[in-house]
């Protein structure tokens, strides 16, 4: 491929990878928003809506690993489409399920495996595989970017469709809107998987999941992203109900959410810029450490307005800037053959995170009536985070000289 042709693949993959993160993770950004909406007009408790949340970001992670396996095997495009399929049943079943138990289903499960399919794991393995590796990390960021404009974009434009037609009407637009992902990941039909061949490769599946499972950095790197999940779950679905319990009007949450989003654009595109030129292991560690004193002087100062925007934009700024330097890391150090696996593993923990943190959230609440436990572990387990990824180590891993084939 000459140099022309490689930097318009570039741009193509750039371009449509980001417009279906903005699409997948936009919309899974705003279900904050229903949290009230469904709870009040179907009389269920709020850990009932967040126990359906949780299962969704663990569905999310478990089904990110063979997500990931089939985009390595047979090429994105096809998961994708599955993918948006999925999201648009779970969408129109969240909003007609009549009890728990379906609702859990339709929300959680469904949609769950759904944004496995449409969203960082699938889209970073055709990065890693696209993009020259001097500009990957780069590269990552600008698709974690998207993704936090979409959160932008997308939350005020929840409020909206919920305000004017209802909370299910609202689910059944979003169910039609979801499907634009099918045209736009035929972008991402990469040449080497044509006829639903893989491109031959040096290692097995199970052998590159066993060698990731012994180096201590992946190990590291994986415990890390399980409070990335449990912070960002957490805040992005009880901060709503977090502000309204302390009479703030719907307006500020939403608007709050939105900050969060908009600075997000701007942290994970430096995050991915700064991992070209330093550690990743220190940046992450500085995130991680970051989040855990803004949610601290949050909870100290007086709660109003200034000070929930401000934090606001402040974790955004900490946000998604985790998911660059995480997946630039692993696709250094194990490259990217099997990114998308790999990537996904790595998510499941992000997601068994979420699970923990949405679900305690509601949970914590029913039983006390405060989010306030949940806000002191989060604090706890920033330090943690920042901790175990100051020692990972950033180098290619060394392989012996007999490849493990495929």
């Amino acid at each position: 491929m000459n140099p022309v042709d490689r930097k318009l693949s570039m741009v193509q993959v750039l371009a449509c990878g980001a417009m279906i993160v903005t699409l997948s993770m936009g919309i899974r950004h705003g279900f904050g928003l229903w949290l009230l909406p469904v709870t009040q007009a179907q009389g269920w408790s709020r850990e009932t809506f967040s126990f359906a949340i949780a299962v969704q970001n663990l569905a999310w992670g478990f089904c990110g690993i063979f997500a990931g396996m089939l985009a390595d095997r047979f090429g994105a495009f096809r998961v994708l489409v599955g993918g948006a399929v999925l999201y648009a049943v779970g969408l129109w079943g969240m909003a007609a399920a009549p009890n728990p138990q379906l609702f859990a289903l339709f929300a959680g499960v469904l949609i769950g495996a759904a944004q496995a399919g449409t969203t960082y794991a699938v889209i970073y393995g055709v990065l890693g595989r696209q993009v020259d590796p001097a500009k990957r990390s780069w590269a990552m960021g600008v698709a974690a970017a998207a993704g936090s404009f979409g959160q932008f974009l997308m939350l005020p434009v929840d409020g909206f469709l919920i305000g004017a037609l209802g909370w299910q009407t609202a689910l059944y637009v979003l169910s039609a809107a979801v499907l634009l992902i099918i045209p736009l990941a035929w972008g991402l039909r990469e040449p080497g998987f044509t006829g639903g061949q893989a491109p031959k490769r040096e290692q097995s599946v199970a052998h590159a999941l066993s060698e990731a499972l012994r180096y201590p950095s992946f190990l590291l790197l994986t415990a890390g992203y399980f409070v990335c999940g449990f912070q960002v779950v957490f805040i992005g679905v009880h901060m709503p109900s977090y502000l309204k319990d302390h009479g703030f009007s719907p307006q500020v949450a939403t608007t709050s959410l939105a900050l969060i989003g908009l600075f997000n654009v701007f942290g994970s595109y430096f995050a991915g810029a700064l991992g070209q030129k330093f550690a990743r292991r220190k940046i992450l560690a500085s995130i991680y450490l970051g989040r855990s004193i803004a949610i601290t002087l949050f909870l100290l100062v007086p709660l109003s307005q200034p000070s929930i925007f401000v934090f606001s934009a402040v974790i955004g700024l900490l946000w998604l800037s985790t998911v660059p330097p995480t997946n630039a890391t692993v696709a250094q150090i194990f490259g990217v053959a099997h990114l998308s696996m790999l990537g996904g593993f790595v998510f499941f923990s992000h997601q068994i995170g979420s699970f923990m943190g949405v679900w305690l959230g509601g949970m914590l609440y029913d039983r006390t009536g405060s989010y306030d436990v949940v806000w002191y572990l989060s604090i706890a387990l920033g330090i943690f985070a920042a901790l175990v990824n100051l020692p990972v180590r950033e180098a290619p891993i060394a392989r012996g000289a007999t490849p493990q084939a495929a």
